[in-house]
């Protein structure tokens, strides 16, 4: 895992973005024979963690790693939740993981491992999570993201199709120092 060297804010600023129309949705796919995406359709605690640390740890990402492992699976395995993991080369490069709620489908987590960052993989993973929610019945599809998560994450989101439709900003978390 790289060192974390990203300096921590004094405040949390959060972004909360949707898209509420399927037309909205502007896909950047790749075509590259290596890259594939497969669904996790086991409840492989272990391996969750590792994508999600692997992909979290610069980014500071807590959430998934302290809560216990029964509470974990039972999320995970929730009919409700997918994790689609994008393999380049035979290689886990990252995941999504989406989250239905009623009519809503929630990019609940996003990205990618250090070392496949920057080569187009998140736009196309991302498009192929915003394409899986819409295929799915999604009537809306939203994510959040903040200034703890890549710099290029809202940017990704906005190119996407979405939409901020509300900011936040408070005192950081103790738990991101």
């Amino acid at each position: 895992m790289v060192a974390a060297t990203v300096h921590t804010p004094d405040m949390l600023v959060t972004h909360y973005l949707e898209m509420t129309d399927h037309a909205q949705f502007r896909p950047a796919f790749i075509n590259e024979l290596h890259v594939k995406i497969i669904r996790m359709d086991r409840a492989d605690v272990n391996f969750y963690r590792f994508l999600y640390s692997e992909v979290g740890g610069i980014w500071r990402w807590r959430d998934r790693l302290v809560i216990p492992e029964d509470e974990l699976r039972a999320v995970i395995a929730n009919s409700n939740t997918s994790v689609y993991v994008l393999y380049v080369d035979g290689v886990p490069a990252g995941y999504v993981e989406l989250s239905r709620q009623d009519e809503s489908t929630e990019i609940a987590y996003f990205g990618l491992r250090p070392g496949y960052m920057g080569r187009g993989y998140g736009k196309h993973l991302l498009s192929y999570g915003i394409a899986r929610a819409w295929a799915d019945g999604a009537q809306r599809v939203f994510v959040h993201t903040c200034n703890l998560d890549s710099p290029h994450a809202l940017e990704n989101y906005t190119k996407r199709g979405f939409k901020v439709y509300y900011t936040e900003q408070k005192p950081m978390p103790q738990r991101y120092m």
